[in-house]
């Protein structure tokens, strides 16, 4: 009886691993839930549409074509473009076992989520734009009446138009503008009228191409003869239009968009110092103060600041986003100066000048091409000149040697006494310094500040020790309190070249140089001189 129960108990349990095993098998062939395990490749993916977890997938493919019904879903019904945020991650995975959603439960999930994420419907636009500036514009029509606004402020009798052309230079489909007079515009529609109904050839053909090739007669035109005011109109700026589709939050306000592109705006600009600029009239030139000059500008430490040709400055222009450029023919009568000659003199320097003839101004009509970006004029060419009485000229003889340049005299030093008066420093002293003093240890070697002649080399009572330099423009160095002279009266030096030695001789409070430059026998402040 025991030997039976344990047969049937282990049938039982063969009955029931089989049972097992057959459940399992039809589980996994015929549940679409759930995933197939295949060795060492992804099987399932997990699928996230901005940030969102929108279902789990079999297969990349199932994944993509769940995207693309969500995506159909929201167009549906709609002829207009729909911007929505759409961001899809798929990540995969190996499992032995898993369930994955349907590809239709994942689609709806998605449409969900971008119908969450829409922002709005799309509308046809234009974006305009000039350099580095852009803005979006709902119509062809407002960028028209854009660009012919800022053509307008300069052309109040609106002989100029704006016309829109394909710009053969770019690849994709970009439009720029083209500024015509409506004069040349009328012509050139007249002539493709003309070769469209009537074609010429033989004796027409070769007579029209004659009268083309035919050179205009030179002859002297009176002022009368000239044609006045605009004659070329562009805009100063590439400007290029391109089609676009945005939401109506992008697209501008036309009156909003004509004031931020034609109104004046205050642009930093670089300026070239030219001969005669000052401080004060570069700042009246740009309608600044000289403090704003000063403020703008850091190599500029206050209005005293010294400033020389080709220096650049930085200065304020107002000016628009987008600029006009035009030319205007003008006839003016006006006083006019003439050139300043100048008779060279081989034996003054260039500081020594002497006028010879004084200028007396003449008189002159004019035509002329005067170009213009916005309201600043950038050239003027003279077409035809009619002088009333000739200038006279402003004759000037300057002289042509370069002047010798001064140095300081020692390296380092700490300046203790500057020129003019003081307070008496020792018995002895004047109270009136007619030089420089610089404290430097005794020994220091002192050089000669310029090019020149030794008048002096020796003792020279309050002064100690000292060396005295005549230099060819006239003027006179001297050194003070030395400790030895290296030269001698009559010894030519050169610029740098070494004349003492530092000392502590004569009327001295201390081991120091006193250094003097004398024009027309009188002292002068040394500092004013020293390069």
């Amino acid at each position: 009886m025991g030997l039976t129960n344990t047969v049937f108990r282990r049938k039982i349990r063969i009955w029931f691993l089989h049972s097992a095993l057959v459940v399992i098998v039809v589980w996994i062939l015929f549940m679409p839930s759930l995933v197939k395990f295949e060795k060492g490749e992804d099987n399932i993916f997990s699928i996230k549409l901005n940030n969102t977890v929108v279902g789990t997938a079999g297969s990349m493919e199932d994944a993509y074509e769940a995207y693309r019904a969500a995506r159909r879903s929201i167009a549906k019904g709609s002829d207009e473009l729909v911007l929505s945020n759409a961001s899809l991650e798929i990540e995969g995975g190996n499992v032995l076992w898993g369930e994955v959603d349907s590809v239709s439960r994942i689609a709806r999930s998605m449409t969900a989520v971008l119908k969450n994420s829409e922002r709005s419907t799309l509308n046809r636009a234009y974006t305009l734009k000039i350099n580095e500036y852009s803005v979006n514009l709902a119509s062809i029509d407002d960028v028209m009446k854009l660009l012919s606004t800022a053509l307008y402020n300069f052309d109040s009798s609106r002989l100029y138009e704006v016309n829109l052309v394909v710009d053969t230079d770019r690849e994709v489909n970009v439009l720029t503008p083209q500024v015509q007079s409506k004069e040349e515009v009328k012509r050139e529609e007249e002539i493709a009228e003309t070769t469209t109904s009537m074609p010429q050839a033989g004796f027409m053909a070769d007579l029209t191409k004659t009268v083309n090739d035919a050179k205009p007669i030179n002859y002297d035109k009176d002022f009368a003869d000239y044609d006045l005011g605009i004659m070329s109109m562009d805009f100063a700026d590439k400007v290029e239009i391109v089609e676009c589709y945005l939401p109506d939050s992008e697209i501008a306000d036309l009156n909003s968009a004509i004031d931020d592109v034609t109104k004046d705006k205050e642009t930093n600009q670089i300026y070239e110092v030219q001969a005669g600029d000052t401080l004060g009239l570069i700042a009246q030139k740009f309608d600044l103060t000289v403090d704003d000059l000063v403020a703008m500008n850091e190599s500029l430490e206050s209005d005293k600041t010294t400033i020389r040709v080709q220096d650049n400055l930085i200065v304020t222009v107002p000016e628009p986003e987008l600029s006009v450029s035009y030319t205007v023919q003008e006839y003016y009568e006006e006083d006019y100066e003439a050139e300043v000659q100048y008779v060279p003199n081989d034996t003054w320097y260039t500081t020594q000048s002497k006028v010879i003839q004084e200028p007396s101004a003449g008189h002159r009509k004019v035509v002329a091409l005067v170009t213009y970006t916005d309201n600043s004029e950038n050239g003027r060419e003279i077409v035809k000149e009619e002088i009333t009485y000739m200038a006279v000229p402003k004759i000037v003889e300057r002289g042509t040697i370069v002047p010798p340049t001064y140095i300081k005299p020692i390296s380092g030093g700490r300046l203790t006494s500057g020129f003019g008066r003081r307070n008496r420093p020792t018995k002895g002293a004047s109270t009136y310094h007619k030089g420089v003093d610089w404290a430097t240890p005794v020994g220091t070697s002192v050089v000669a500040s310029s090019t020149g002649t030794v008048t002096r080399a020796g003792w020279g009572s309050g002064y100690g020790y000292c060396v005295y330099v005549r230099h060819p423009d006239g003027r006179e160095t001297r050194y003070g309190h030395l400790s030895k002279v290296l030269v001698s009266v009559g010894q030519s030096v050169s610029q740098g070249q070494r004349i003492a030695l530092s000392g502590n001789t004569g009327v001295s409070t201390g081991p120091h140089l006193h250094f003097e430059i004398l024009i027309g026998g009188s002292q002068v402040n040394p500092l004013n001189y020293l390069n």
